[in-house]
């Protein structure tokens, strides 16, 4: 198993409509053939001293192996959700792992 956590700091003066278009993009990554599980949200309301909530929305995704993440990475949908949306965040963090 392998566990894409991607982690966006979205631009402060997004308008409402590119927020709006960002959540709906977001949302169709789930529905890529190789992704077993899909997790996407803004930060919890959770509060420690070793959590950061500095991003802006989160993105964990489960796939099978490290083939279905590479078929992810070129699928069409990926790919509109990256071109369209760049633009909207001033920061990406990725952090894949084993399971």
């Amino acid at each position: 198993m392998l566990v894409h956590a991607v982690y966006f700091w979205l631009k402060d003066d997004l308008s409402d409509d590119d927020r709006r278009t960002f959540t709906e993009l977001i949302q169709t990554l789930k529905t890529i053939e190789d992704v077993e599980a899909g997790y996407l949200g803004p930060p919890a309301d959770t509060d420690r001293p070793v959590i950061d909530r500095s991003y802006s929305y989160a993105e964990v995704l489960i796939f099978k192996d490290r083939a279905a993440h590479d078929r992810y990475q070129v699928h069409p949908t990926h790919r509109h959700f990256v071109n369209r949306c760049a633009s909207f965040w001033t920061r990406v963090v990725i952090y894949d792992s084993l399971g």
